[in-house]
C-alpha cells in the first residue's frame, strides 16, 4: 500500500499539490478536504464576474470533485473541514456535512488553509449589506445583490488588489463608487511616486478616493449604510465592499504544536516543511522568505502557491526540492492602466536600512513611428553594485512583458549591465531597436559610472533654495505650458552657447520633460566645469507626484474642471500618434489652416506634452478647445476653429498695430544649431505667428543643395564651395563632433525617438510659409550662386531683415 497523504485547502496551493503528487506517484492514496464546494476555481478572476467581464460563471471553476478525481484518482471531499491535527497519532479531525464528524490518519500532510478577509470588531460590521470577497460563494452573494436590489452606490473598503478590482468593476456595472483606505496611498506594493498615477487614473473615471482616514463605524439607515470615519466624516451607500486586506486561516492549528508567526503564518522551511516532520505548508497560509532582502514575510499571489504547492508534493513524494523565495512580482488592470511590480519597494528597503538607488524614464510601449505608440513610466531601483533590487511600471500597453523580463533578471540576481546587455525581440508594432528595459539599464549604468549625477523630485523638494540654481533645458513653449517654480529656461540646444549665465559657485539641478535632454544637459555642464544633478523623470514625474485625489474636477493635469461636451461628427478628423513634440502641433495648424471657420477639427495623439501644449496653442490662436481628455495612452482633442476678434464697438481710435512677428538670423552652420533653429520657427508658426529666418555667413550651408550643381564661378569662389559642407547633411555638430560620427549618432537618436529630422524640419517650414531669406552679402562673401540653393529661398539684404525685425517682438541670433 502506498503512502497516505492529506491535502487540507485547494485552490492553488492545495490543487496543485494534489496534482503534483499523483505525478509523482501513481500508488499513492491522496485525499483533498475542502470546506465548501469549490476545490479549484479562478479566484483571481471573481471580481470580473461581479463586473460582467466575465459573464459565464462556469469558466471560474478551473477543477471539479469528479473530473480531478477521475483524472488524477484524487479522493476529493468537499463541504469537509479539517478542524484540528493530532501531530503525535498522525490523524486530523473531519467535520464533514454528509458524514458528520470523523478522523482521518495521514503519513504526510500538505497544508493550504489560505488567508480570510480581515473583518475588525467595530460597531455594524454584520451588517447583511456588508460584503466581503473570498471565495465562489461570496462572489454569488455579491452578484446577486447588485443584479436585482437596485444598487446605484457602493464604498469600498480598502485600497489592495481586491479593493482597487471591485471598484473598477462596480464602475463598469454604472454603480457610483467610493474607495476608503486608511494609509496615505492605495496599492501597498507601489511607491507614493509611482501609484499617484493609478490614483490619478481612478479619479478620471469616477471613482471618488478618500485617503488616509479609516472606518470608525457602520451603521443601516433605510435602505442604505452609513458609514462613519476616523475623522468623523460620514459617508452613505447602498452597499459595502471590505477590503481592508487578509489574515492567515490557521486558527485550527492552535493545539497541533506546529509554529505559528506573530501574525498566524505557518513557519516553513526551504522545502515547505513545518517544524513537524511530515507536515507541509504551502499558499497563503505560510511564512516565506523574500528573496531580494532575505526577510521573513507574507506574500499571498496565486503565482507563488502554485510553485510551493509544486515543491510540497516533490519533497512528499521523495524528491530534494526547494523554493528559493518569493520577490512578489503582481500585476493588475486598472481601467485602461496596467500597473505591475517586482521585488521590495522603496518603503521597504528603508525599513531595512537597505541601501539603493531609484531611476525613473517614460518610454513608449513601442516604436513611436508605429501607430498607437503609449507612454509607460518605470522604476527601477538597484544598489551601488548594480544588482537589480525591484520595480514598478504603469502604462498603457507593454508593462506585462517589461516586468517580466525585470523580474527574471532579478530572480537571476542579474545587475544593471544585464538589463542594459538583454536582446530582447524588436519590431516596430512590439517595442523599440533600444527597448524601455535595456533604456532603464542605460540611465542606471550612466548614474553608477558617474557619467550623471541624478535626484527624485521627492529629494529636490527637500533641498533648500539658497543652495542651487533651478534649470529647465525644455523648450520655450514647453516652459511656457507649465514648469517648476523657480525654474530659469534655456533650452538644451541654446546651452552651451548661454553657459555664461550660470553661475559655477552653485549647483545647477537641472530637468527636462522626461530625462534624456537633462542627461544631455548634465553632460554638457559637467564637462564645463558645473556641478549638475539631473531631476530623474523629468517634468513628468515631478509633476505626477503633485496629484492629489480629491482636488481636482473630472480631471485634468491643471486642475481644471473639463467642459462638458457633446461629441458630434468632427469635419476632419488628424492622426498625431507617436508624433513627438513639436510634431502634433505643426499637423494641428497645417489642418486647421485648411478648415472653414467654425469647423471642427478632432485630433489624436499620444505625446503626453500634447495634453498641455494644446491648451497653450488654441489660446494663442485664437482658436476654441471644445474638449480635451485623455482616452487611455491617447489624448484627444475637439478644436474649433476660430473668428478673427471683432473691433471694439464705438472706438474712435485706430488700433495699434501689434508687433508679434518672429525673427530669426541663422550665423551658425552648425547641424545642432540648425535644428533648434528650425524647431523653434516651425513651433512659432503652429502659433499662427509670420516668421521669417536670416540666413547669413555659415548659415547659408544649411540651405545649399545636397548636389553639385554646375555653376560659372571663379577660382576662389570654387574653393570655398568645396571647403564648405553642401547641404543639410553634411553638416557637423558644434561639440562633439568626433569626425563626422556625433551627427551621425545624433540623427540615430533623433529617428529612434521619432523626433523630425532637419531635412523634414525645413520642409515643413517652407510649406507652413515660413520666410527663409538668403543674406546675399554673405553669399558673395562665401561664393555662392542662387541655383545651388534650395527651392524656395528668398535673396535678400540687410535691409529686408531690419524692416521684418522692426514688426517682430522676439529677434533671435543663432
Amino acid at each position: 500500500m502506498g503512502k497516505k497523504v492529506l491535502i487540507v485547502g485547494g485552490v492553488a496551493g492545495g490543487a496543485s499539490a494534489a496534482a503534483r503528487l499523483r505525478r509523482l506517484d501513481e500508488n499513492a492514496e491522496i485525499i483533498m478536504f475542502e470546506r465548501d464546494g469549490y476545490i479549484s476555481f479562478a479566484n483571481c478572476g471573481l471580481p470580473y464576474h461581479i463586473g460582467e467581464v466575465i459573464k459565464e460563471r462556469e469558466k471560474l471553476l478551473v477543477q471539479t470533485p469528479e473530473a480531478m478525481n477521475k483524472r488524477f484518482n484524487i479522493d476529493v471531499r468537499i463541504n469537509s473541514e479539517v478542524t484540528s491535527i493530532d501531530a503525535k497519532n498522525k490523524r486530523v479531525m473531519v467535520k464533514s456535512a454528509d458524514r458528520g464528524l470523523y478522523e482521518e490518519s495521514y503519513d504526510y500532510i500538505i497544508l493550504s488553509p489560505g488567508a480570510k478577509p480581515i473583518r475588525p470588531n467595530i460597531p455594524g460590521i454584520n451588517s447583511s449589506r456588508i460584503f466581503s470577497l473570498r471565495n465562489i460563494p461570496d462572489t454569488d452573494r455579491i452578484k446577486d445583490y447588485a443584479d436585482n436590489k437596485n444598487i446605484r452606490s457602493a464604498i469600498v473598503i480598502g485600497g489592495g488588489f481586491i479593493g482597487v478590482e471591485m471598484a473598477e468593476n462596480l464602475v463598469e456595472r454604472n454603480i457610483k463608487v467610493t474607495l476608503v483606505e486608511a494609509a496615505p496611498h492605495i496599492l501597498a506594493p507601489f511607491d507614493s511616486d509611482m501609484v499617484v498615477i493609478a490614483e490619478k487614473e481612478m479619479e478620471q473615471k469616477g471613482i471618488k478616493l478618500i485617503l488616509g482616514d479609516g472606518v470608525k463605524a457602520f451603521s443601516e439607515e433605510n435602505s442604505s449604510v452609513q458609514v462613519t470615519l476616523n475623522s468623523d466624516n460620514t459617508l452613505s451607500a447602498d452597499m459595502i465592499i471590505l477590503a481592508i486586506g487578509v489574515t492567515p486561516d490557521t486558527g485550527f492549528l492552535k493545539d497541533s504544536g506546529i509554529e505559528l508567526g506573530p501574525k498566524g503564518h505557518i513557519i516553513v522551511n526551504d522545502r515547505m516543511e513545518t517544524n513537524i516532520e511530515g507536515i507541509y505548508a504551502v499558499g497563503d497560509a505560510i511564512e516565506v522568505v523574500d528573496f531580494v532582502t532575505g526577510q521573513k514575510t507574507a506574500i499571498p499571489l496565486a503565482g507563488p502557491a502554485n510553485k510551493q504547492g509544486r515543491v510540497a508534493a516533490d519533497n512528499a513524494a521523495g524528491l530534494d526540492s526547494v523554493y528559493k523565495g518569493s520577490q512578489g512580482t503582481s500585476i493588475l488592470k486598472i481601467f485602461n492602466l496596467t500597473a505591475a511590480s517586482t521585488g521590495p519597494n522603496e518603503r521597504t528597503l528603508q525599513r531595512l536600512n537597505i541601501p539603493y538607488r531609484t531611476v525613473f524614464l517614460h518610454p513608449n510601449s513601442h516604436a513611436g513611428y508605429y501607430p498607437d505608440a503609449l507612454p509607460m513610466t518605470i522604476k527601477l531601483i538597484f544598489n551601488d553594485e548594480g544588482k537589480v533590487l525591484g520595480s514598478q511600471i504603469i502604462g498603457y500597453d507593454g508593462v506585462d512583458k517589461r516586468i517580466d523580463v525585470i523580474a527574471a533578471v532579478i530572480r537571476l540576481k542579474g545587475t544593471v549591465n544585464d538589463l542594459a546587455e538583454l536582446e530582447s525581440a524588436y519590431a516596430p508594432p512590439y517595442s523599440s531597436a533600444k527597448d524601455p528595459v535595456n533604456m532603464a539599464g542605460f540611465m542606471a549604468q550612466n548614474i553608477l559610472n558617474d557619467m550623471t549625477s541624478v535626484i527624485t523630485p521627492s529629494q529636490f523638494k527637500a533641498m533648500d533654495k539658497d543652495d542651487y540654481i533651478l534649470l529647465d533645458v525644455r523648450t520655450e513653449e514647453e516652459f511656457e505650458n507649465g514648469h517648476v517654480d523657480g525654474a530659469v529656461n534655456i533650452p538644451v540646444d541654446s546651452l552651451r552657447d548661454r553657459l555664461h549665465e550660470l553661475d559655477k559657485e552653485k549647483a545647477i539641478i537641472e530637468y527636462c520633460q522626461v530625462g534624456l535632454r537633462g542627461y544631455i544637459a548634465s553632460r554638457i555642464l559637467k564637462q564645463n566645469g558645473f556641478k549638475a544633478v539631473n531631476i530623474t523623470g523629468g517634468y513628468k514625474s515631478f509633476f505626477t507626484e503633485k496629484f492629489e485625489p480629491g482636488k481636482s474636477a473630472a480631471v485634468n493635469d491643471r486642475g481644471e474642471a473639463v467642459k462638458s461636451f457633446s461629441q458630434g461628427q468632427p469635419d476632419r478628423e488628424l492622426d498625431a500618434c507617436g508624433l513627438c513634440c513639436p510634431g502634433p502641433l505643426m499637423q494641428v495648424k497645417s489642418c486647421i489652416e485648411e478648415l472653414n471657420k467654425g469647423q471642427v477639427l478632432k485630433v489624436t495623439a499620444t505625446d503626453p506634452g500634447f495634453y498641455e501644449d494644446i491648451k497653450a496653442w488654441t489660446k494663442r490662436t485664437n482658436n476654441e478647445l471644445m474638449n480635451v481628455q485623455k482616452d487611455g495612452g491617447k489624448i484627444v482633442a475637439h478644436i474649433k476653429k476660430g473668428m478673427e476678434v471683432a473691433p471694439a464697438l464705438n472706438s474712435t481710435t485706430a488700433p495699434i498695430p501689434v508687433k508679434d512677428n518672429k525673427t530669426i538670423v541663422v550665423f551658425s552652420g552648425d547641424l545642432d544649431k540648425a535644428i533648434a533653429s528650425f524647431i523653434i520657427a516651425n513651433g512659432a508658426a503652429s502659433m499662427g505667428k509670420k516668421v521669417t529666418m536670416f540666413f547669413t555667413f555659415w548659415g547659408l550651408n544649411i540651405l545649399r543643395k545636397h548636389d553639385k550643381v554646375s555653376v560659372q564661378k571663379g577660382f576662389m569662389d570654387n574653393m570655398f564651395g568645396m571647403m564648405m559642407p553642401r547641404g543639410s547633411k553634411r553638416l557637423g555638430l558644434s561639440k562633439m563632433n568626433m569626425l563626422g560620427m556625433g551627427p551621425k549618432m545624433i540623427r540615430s537618436v533623433m529617428k529612434s525617438k521619432n523626433v523630425t529630422s532637419l531635412e523634414d524640419l525645413i520642409k515643413a517650414a517652407m510649406e507652413s510659409g515660413i520666410e527663409i531669406v538668403a543674406c546675399q552679402m554673405s553669399m558673395d562673401v562665401m561664393g555662392l550662386k542662387q541655383e545651388e540653393l534650395i527651392d524656395g529661398v528668398k535673396i535678400g539684404g540687410v535691409g529686408y531683415y531690419l524692416g521684418e525685425a522692426e514688426d517682430s517682438n522676439v529677434n533671435l541670433f543663432i
